[in-house]
């Protein structure tokens, strides 16, 4: 199964909804779960070391030719959080050979671990695929009348919205859920105790009600 999670919009939380949402399907997963970076913040916002930007990822994966056995992305993984692991996303300046994003769409999708593809910012071309192809398609967004306008211009139709609710705001769930004709299916507000937890690196080891809470029920069950 693959979630992707992507913006319309830079700085909104989108890595943050990730990273949270693949410690949630780890925590219902025997066999733990995959958080794919395609925007390059997952080791930052779990307290990882910063990768070198030569070591191998889901860049290099990408631009491998046909050869390339699927399997070879086990070998990228890092461990970033309990039953999560990560596959990195190497240099940003290599492109993807024909055909390999829908491949990698098609493999993680198809693993027997839940992925959430961190999808960032679009339209990033091989973060586009992942997001039309993810069986949960997950606009994260905030209720910012210049980010809803570029949701509504967007091409890609998501299959539900995370919305970041800030204090203020005139837009609302239901003005989301109208304009956009998807479903609003996580309110999050915005809490001190995210951002403390990934400014001190503790994301990874304990995850805030805030996040875990709401999120919960955006992601089907999983065995």
């Amino acid at each position: 199964m693959l979630v992707s999670c992507w913006s319309v919009k830079g700085g909104v939380g989108t890595t943050v909804v990730a990273a949270a949402l693949a410690m949630l399907l780890a925590a219902r997963s025997a066999a733990g779960s995959v958080l794919a970076d395609l925007a390059g913040d997952c080791p930052a916002v779990l307290g990882l070391p910063e990768p070198p930007r030569e070591s191998p990822g889901l860049s290099a994966w990408l631009a491998a030719g046909p050869e390339t056995p699927a399997d070879a992305l086990l070998r990228l993984e890092v461990p970033a959080a309990p039953g999560v692991a990560l596959l990195p996303r190497g240099d940003p300046t290599r492109r993807p050979g024909p055909g390999r994003p829908a491949l990698l769409a098609a493999v993680l999708d198809e693993g027997p671990r839940p992925t959430v593809a961190d999808c960032g910012r679009l339209p990033s071309p091989v973060a586009t695929d992942l997001a039309t192809r993810a069986r949960q398609s997950l606009l994260v967004l905030r209720p910012c009348y210049l980010a809803l306008r570029r949701a509504a211009q967007c091409p890609l139709r998501p299959t539900g919205v995370v919305l970041i609710r800030e204090p203020g705001r005139a837009l609302t769930a239901t003005d989301i859920d109208q304009t956009l004709a998807t479903p609003v299916v996580a309110t999050l507000d915005l809490d001190p105790a995210v951002a403390r937890a990934v400014d001190a690196g503790l994301l990874a080891t304990r995850l805030p009600r805030s996040l875990a809470r709401p999120l919960a029920k955006a992601i089907p069950d999983v065995t």
